[in-house]
């Protein structure tokens, strides 16, 4: 048992060794070398345009959707506390 765990560590501590130098290391250049950007072939391209107006009406909608809630729930709260104040004042009279 005890030569497992004799075992694990240093296996752990050969790899927290062995970490560094390949997270270092280089990748090796392409065969083909400096290609500048206008010889490169043409990428598909997706207009910003379309995705920021989208997120924009999206965010909008959200905002308008929490506050028509909170207008609802106050015009709850306000019929509740009108109802409150005239049973105060029919049971006041008595």
């Amino acid at each position: 048992m005890k030569y497992f765990s004799l075992l694990r560590v240093l296996l752990v501590a050969a790899m927290m060794l062995a970490a560094p130098p390949l997270a270092l290391a280089q990748p090796p250049s392409p065969p083909e070398g400096f290609v500048p950007v206008d010889q490169l072939p043409g990428q598909e391209e997706l207009p910003a345009t379309p995705l920021v107006a989208a997120a924009y009406g999206v965010a909008w909608a959200a905002v308008l959707i929490y506050l028509f809630s909170i207008w609802k729930r106050i015009n709850t709260v306000e019929r509740e506390m009108a109802d409150i104040a005239r049973r105060i004042e029919a049971g006041g009279r008595r």
